[in-house]
């Protein structure tokens, strides 16, 4: 008997998450009107959360720094998340101070069964889409929950990250209901 082929199938929308670093406050509440005009409605927005997991931020970006999950009503194609980090590197640039970025914007896509970013950064755990754009998986959904694996990001392993992401998780379950 034979083996049939695989066919292609267009991919499941997915929920489009950033987690947004920055130092002061105000910084987050004037970028928010700039990331709805771009991705639409939002449907969660976290509070702060305290980033120390490390300074590598801390030169450009200043201290203390903290980070918080945008997350919004309109599913995306994820074959957009090229398209998607380029344009939130864009943003970045708008807010720049004195050549500095005052906040440092990580697009990601959230399904029932993952996480994954988007980055500039190669390495052998991430895979190329296009355009100078990897795209890694941060964390899987097991047994109830997002966990980490192997060369996830300190930060997402902590229980604040993972906690907002599997209340993102609820509100994209609602979503794909029939």
């Amino acid at each position: 008997m034979w083996a049939t082929m695989g066919a292609a199938k267009d991919f499941h929308p997915e929920k489009l998450v950033i987690g947004v670093l920055a130092g002061g406050i105000g910084i987050t509440e004037s970028l928010l009107p700039v990331l709805r005009e771009s991705f639409g409605p939002t449907d969660y927005v976290s509070g702060p959360i305290a980033f120390d997991f490390t300074r590598y931020y801390e030169q450009e970006m200043g201290s203390p720094l903290h980070r918080l999950f945008v997350s919004f009503e309109r599913l995306v194609n994820p074959e957009t998340l090229a398209d998607l980090k380029h344009s939130t590197n864009r943003m970045e640039d708008l807010f720049r101070r004195h050549g500095r970025r005052t906040v440092n914007l990580d697009p990601g896509l959230l399904c029932l069964s993952r996480f994954v970013l988007a980055t500039t950064k190669e390495s052998a755990h991430r895979v190329a889409l296009r355009s100078g754009i990897y795209v890694e998986v941060e964390l899987l959904y097991e047994r109830g929950t997002f966990r980490p694996v192997e060369w996830t990001y300190p930060d997402y392993r902590s229980a604040a990250y993972i906690d907002a992401l599997n209340s993102i998780r609820a509100l994209c379950k609602a979503q794909l209901r029939p």
